[in-house]
């Protein structure tokens, strides 16, 4: 991982199990914004699905690469069409990854997008639309407890 990678980290009283679970929950916390459409399963070790949003916009195929019950998460992106961008394949080959660790009596969710660095040319919009998905909609889904 490269120290410029986007991360975000977030904090909750539930249980690591309960942010997993969450996490899982692809279509109830990366949607609400930009007309999105999630196929395919979200949750177990080589699981794939597809990411559109805005029309085409940005389509991107993730695969679920390492996945440690109640620890990690990680997807891997093998497909990536972000035709707004000039390099339109720039998410390929890059990482989503969840950390889910105990700290000091909380939960704490490691968000790492390893790939997506202050160079990439949609840094600018990506990086502010992961926090704008993981602090508006994750966060909430993790804190209602009603993750399933």
């Amino acid at each position: 991982m490269n120290q410029s990678d986007f991360k975000l980290t977030l904090l909750s009283e539930q249980t690591p199990h309960t942010v997993y679970q969450a996490v899982n929950n692809v279509r109830e916390w990366w949607s609400g914004y930009h007309a999105e459409e999630i196929h395919g399963r979200t949750e177990n070790l080589n699981d794939e699905f597809s990411f559109r949003a805005e029309g085409g916009a940005h389509h991107t195929m993730q695969k679920l690469v390492e996945v440690i019950p109640d620890k990690k998460v990680v997807w891997l992106i093998t497909d990536s069409q972000l035709n707004y961008l000039e390099k339109k394949d720039e998410w390929l080959g890059t990482k989503v990854i969840f950390d889910i660790s105990e700290k000091d009596g909380k939960t704490q969710l490691v968000f790492t997008h390893e790939g997506l660095t202050p160079e990439a040319e949609c840094y600018d919009s990506c990086a502010p639309s992961w926090t704008q998905y993981l602090q508006n909609k994750l966060l909430p889904l993790i804190n209602s407890g009603k993750t399933a």
